[in-house]
């Protein structure tokens, strides 16, 4: 017997294209997920005619209509459970979010950040691996918790760094990186493949000492 979709509310800010990616990969046969909404925080997100352009329901939660985070974060939950989902998708949100929030959550959702994890957490992550010298740059995949970019991590993909690149560009390779990644993490938790255990993360019942690696992954 097949297993149900799991159902998905990816929370955006603006543009929304790991949104994009998600919902391309939702055309897949294989796919295991349904985006069952999609809510923002700005009126003028993107990702909102995204939605809108597949049928997928949307919400505007406005947080500079609420007097506190608390506030803010309870609307958010309110319309998120409406129709209570297995995954919450944090796709570019640009919101610090709250232990109330993320206690609410915990183990069901993730987030996307585009360093490879614990290096660089916040802000201006390409500038900063470019300033370090690295020879390699990339994302990290990772739970939710309290801690602002310290949750386990799932997965990761990275890239050498060219000589003479810059940091735009080098954001749009991360981009162009996330795109493919994002969806396959999201795949793997509607399989039952990823949960989170003790404040660790779990791969196919086995807890992972290391991320995993999308170069690892063989995904079509």
């Amino acid at each position: 017997m097949a297993r149900p979709l799991l159902k998905v509310v990816v929370l955006v800010s603006g543009n929304g294209s790991n949104l994009q990616a998600l919902i391309d990969y939702q055309r897949r046969e294989d796919c295991q997920y349904k985006i069952v909404k999609v809510v923002a925080n700005k009126p003028d997100a993107y990702g909102l005619d995204r939605a809108k352009q597949h049928q997928i329901p949307t919400a505007l939660i406005d947080h500079t209509r609420y007097k506190n985070r608390e506030l803010f974060e309870q609307a958010l939950i309110n319309e998120i459970d409406e129709e209570p989902p297995g995954l919450v998708v944090l796709a570019g949100f640009m919101r610090v979010l709250t232990p109330l929030f993320t206690r609410h959550y915990l183990g069901r959702m993730i987030n996307i950040h585009p360093s490879l994890l614990p290096k660089y957490p916040g802000l201006n992550t390409h500038q900063r691996a470019l300033d370090a010298g690295d020879a390699e740059h990339g994302l990290s995949i990772h739970f939710v918790t309290a801690e602002l970019d310290a949750g386990p991590v799932i997965l990761q993909a990275s890239l050498k760094i060219q000589p003479n690149l810059n940091a735009p560009t080098l954001q749009q390779q991360i981009h162009q990186l996330e795109h493919q990644t994002y969806p396959i993490a999201v795949q793997l938790f509607a399989q039952g493949d990823i949960k989170l255990n003790n404040n660790q993360a779990w791969f196919q019942n086995e807890k992972l000492n290391t991320p995993l690696q999308l170069s690892h992954l063989h995904n079509d």
